[in-house]
């Protein structure tokens, strides 16, 4: 019984599957909605539900017998692209309790809806995280976990900090004429910021007995570079040196960022605090101005 109720919760709704082939029907003699359907030159694409249909295929290898008997009703869209059944899937699973937040961010460029800053602020991640030159390549955790000891940050919460820079500055960014062009500057920006911060916490960049590249650090920077942007991001030529030159004043506060005690020299009544605490720390020891206090402890 306990086997016989598993097969049914797997095939218990429509499975969606797409195509990008255009698929000819030939309807039965007599019927309108009966006939034949083409078959793809490749496999279907399983939009959502992948996870039930591998149980049944699993179940069904241990009770041949029983597939006779099964059949799993499916929604096909035929002559899609892969953008399409991207949208599908977040609007089948967008709910805070059926898709995780680090998984929005990798869609939010390929979905319709989200508005054009979410897209542009994922944009930036995604350079952050693969470009060659990037200080973040491969250290964002892209699938919402911490396990693997080399990653830093988390997706969503990088992207957090990212829009929240990006929102502060979107009356500008609107009316740039290419937007790609726009997230490729904004990334040269980024990317100049974390490298000139690299060389100036030195040794304790990357190195577990300090908080350097923590996500509580990580985030406070790039509020930081936010900040730095705005007053000094032109011209780009030199702009890395420039930094290089502002920041090197982290380095007298490596002490302060190692992990025994960090929590007790920067106290704070949640990880939202102290990332406004060590945001305005690190810009007023660099002088650079914060924005406004109000927008920086949100």
């Amino acid at each position: 019984m306990a086997r016989s109720r598993v097969c049914t919760l797997a095939i218990r709704s429509c499975r969606p599957l797409f195509t990008s082939d255009r698929l000819n029907f030939r309807a039965l003699e007599g019927q309108e909605s009966v006939g034949h359907l083409q078959d793809p030159t490749s496999k279907f694409l399983i939009i959502d539900g992948q996870h039930r249909l591998a149980a049944l295929r699993f179940y069904l290898a241990e009770h041949p017998d029983e597939a006779k008997s099964i059949d799993v009703p499916c929604v096909i869209f035929d002559g899609r692209s892969e953008d399409f059944a991207a949208e599908m899937f977040v609007i089948i699973n967008s709910t805070p309790t059926r898709i995780n937040k680090s998984h929005l961010v990798d869609l939010y460029e390929r979905v319709s809806w989200a508005d054009p800053d979410r897209r542009f602020a994922a944009r930036l991640v995604d350079s952050l995280y693969s470009e060659s030159d990037s200080p973040l390549r491969y250290r964002v955790n892209r699938l919402g976990g911490r396990s693997q000891k080399d990653k830093w940050i988390l997706q969503a919460e990088l992207f957090n900090e990212l829009y929240r820079w990006v929102r502060a500055d979107w009356k500008k960014i609107k009316q740039a004429s290419n937007s790609y062009r726009e997230a490729e500057k904004y990334y040269d920006v980024a990317r100049d910021f974390l490298k000139a911060a690299h060389k100036a916490w030195g040794d304790t960049w990357a190195n577990d007995a300090y908080m350097t590249t923590k996500p509580v650090t990580i985030k406070a920077m790039i509020r930081v570079c936010a900040d730095l942007a705005r007053e000094d991001a032109d011209p780009a030529d030199g702009r890395q040196k420039r930094w290089e030159q502002r920041l090197s004043v982290w380095a007298d506060q490596q002490k302060a960022f190692k992990v025994e005690g960090f929590y007790e020299r920067f106290p704070a009544k949640g990880e939202v605090e102290r990332v406004a605490r060590i945001h305005r720390d690190l810009a007023k020891i660099a002088g650079i101005e914060v924005r406004s206090t109000a927008k920086a402890e949100k």
